[in-house]
């Protein structure tokens, strides 16, 4: 039989660990929401520019409206053109409700 010493820290390994857990799990969510928000902005930032360059060659606007909610599922886009530059913004929500944009222009009557 085993008797207890004044001083034994047997177990506390164990609760500093059911403490420092949580703050551990926080951390790596947080990190990978923000990986994947940053994938989100790179697909759209590409889609508003394909889909600028799109616009600027005369494509319809619905053509232009797939193309970018093909390359992120639920984005918007608008058409501005400004003097000799067609620009489209698309804009998504990712985590939590936090919006997204992208801007990109090409040349009017482009190739």
């Amino acid at each position: 039989m085993s008797t207890r010493r004044a001083g034994d820290d047997r177990g506390s390994v164990v609760a500093e660990f059911a403490v420092a857990l949580p703050a551990v799990v926080l951390v790596l969510a947080l990190g990978a929401g923000a990986l994947a928000a940053g994938s989100r902005q790179v697909r759209l930032q590409d889609a508003a520019a394909d889909a600028a360059r799109l616009s600027a060659r005369g494509e319809s606007a619905a053509r232009v409206h797939a193309a970018v909610s093909s390359a992120l599922p639920g984005a918007a886009a608008s058409i501005q053109e400004r003097g000799d530059l067609v620009c489209v913004t698309a804009s998504a929500t990712v985590l939590l409700n936090l919006r997204i944009t992208a801007d990109a222009c090409a040349l009017a009557g482009g190739l």
